[in-house]
């Protein structure tokens, strides 16, 4: 335990980079906490270090406590807007384009499956397609894809 206390400058750093790897590499930058507490850990850490800022238990968090606390006031606004900037874009996959012949009926009232790479997927279509139509994949979701008849 006295390591620590005679090193608080590097342990403060040690924490706030173990707190940014967790963020990120853990949680996929989900939350926002521990990045603020990182940042805040490392920023005490350099005052420490470059001796603007007592080593002291009490010092590290109280600077801990006022950094975390600005750095969530400038960082949150951006931060949230970077997580809401998603890509409108489908993302491409190798099931559409994928040709077969329907094994039974696709309708509203008829989803059949159909095993396709060791998974069964739940067939949709617009239309009414019967049975032994060749059909195409146009579009993909969860567990379902969306068929269209190809001529």
């Amino acid at each position: 335990m006295s390591w620590f206390a005679d090193n608080m400058a590097e342990t403060m750093v040690i924490v706030g980079l173990a707190l940014l790897a967790i963020e990120i590499l853990i949680l996929g930058f989900t939350t926002f906490i521990l990045l603020f507490v990182g940042i805040a850990a490392i920023v005490t850490g350099a005052l420490m270090f470059m001796a603007l800022l007592p080593d002291t238990l009490l010092a590290g968090f109280m600077s801990m406590g006022i950094i975390t606390a600005l750095s969530a006031l400038v960082l949150w606004g951006p931060l949230k807007k970077m997580q809401m900037d998603v890509d409108p874009t489908e993302a491409k996959n190798d099931l559409i384009g994928h040709r077969f012949t329907l094994p039974a009926e696709v309708s509203e009232a008829s989803q059949p499956e159909y095993k396709f790479s060791g998974i069964m997927w739940r067939l949709t279509a617009d239309e009414t397609l019967p049975a032994g139509t060749n059909v195409e994949v146009i579009h993909t979701d969860v567990g379902q894809l969306k068929v269209r008849a190809v001529h």
